[in-house]
């Protein structure tokens, strides 16, 4: 591992990062929050808020899945998701839910607003973005599909959509210098 040259959880936490938080509203699986702390750490997103009845550290299949990852991702809990959506709001923050909807935009469309912070919202694995979520996104984004079922684990789609982010930015230019 060390010719691939990544720092270590010190020096990981002390690195400039972007700024993309990722709102967790009610997942329910630990295994899916430990896997999204591990592409929050893979893609250096600046936090992790997990809300309702998401899991929080230390939990055994979040520990598991997560491989350290909750060491250097920061993280908050929330009772209540639309009281962080409102925080977040506050602080400036564009909120795009990561959910299938009448007007949402398909993620190779998505282009955040430049100079503004970004929190994405990923919800329930069996319901999705809670129904008082919904009405405080500013955009809902979609992945397109092309399969037979009608959603994505939403670890994995915390994957892709994080990628893509890296991948429109460029990932030369993703962390801030």
């Amino acid at each position: 591992m060390e010719e691939l040259g990544r720092p270590d959880a010190d020096a990981f936490r002390q690195m400039p990062r972007r700024n993309v938080v990722l709102v967790l509203d009610n997942i329910r699986s630990g295994l899916n929050v430990g896997s999204i702390f591990r592409s929050a750490d893979a893609f250096a997103a600046r936090q992790i808020h997990l809300c309702g009845i998401t899991a929080r550290p230390p939990h055994r299949e979040i520990l598991k899945s997560a491989l350290g990852a909750t060491e250097t991702v920061p993280w908050h809990g929330h009772d209540d998701v639309t009281d962080c959506l409102e925080q977040l709001k506050a602080k400036g923050y564009f909120i795009a839910g990561i959910e299938q909807t009448h007007d949402s935009t398909p993620l190779h469309r998505f282009a955040p607003p430049a100079g503004r912070p970004l929190a994405l919202v990923l919800g329930n694995e069996v319901r999705g973005i809670s129904d008082e979520a919904l009405p405080l996104l500013d955009q809902a984004v979609e992945i397109p599909q092309f399969g037979s079922k009608h959603s994505i684990n939403v670890a994995v789609c915390a994957g892709i959509v994080l990628w893509h982010l890296v991948e429109k930015a460029g990932p030369e230019n993703w962390l801030p210098r």
